[in-house]
């Protein structure tokens, strides 16, 4: 009972095996998800140059950034998406010394 012979390897826990495949697939969609969320808030028009007083309005930025909302939060997304397929590389790679 709960005897070990030598050679005998104990078989891997079914949630290290699943692990093993969810994390890097949920990090892949994340950057592709990204991705595609930042490329399509690249359609919002930037007027860079403007003389002052021939415009009616006045220009008013998003906090000092040229990027839209969209852009930004596609590229957080890519940028945690990456983090967890570093993080998960990583792991994977230090289990295997």
């Amino acid at each position: 009972m709960g005897e070990h012979k030598r050679g005998e390897h104990s078989t891997p826990k079914p949630a290290r095996r699943v692990s093993a495949v969810v994390v890097p697939l949920l990090g892949l969609i994340a950057v592709i998800v990204g991705v595609i969320v930042a490329w399509n808030g690249t359609n919002e028009p930037v007027g860079w140059f403007a003389y002052a007083p021939l415009s009616d309005s006045v220009f008013v930025g998003d906090n000092g950034s040229f990027v839209s909302k969209g852009t930004q939060l596609g590229l957080a997304v890519a940028g945690a998406g990456l983090l967890v397929l570093v993080f998960w590389a990583g792991l994977a790679v230090g289990r295997r010394r």
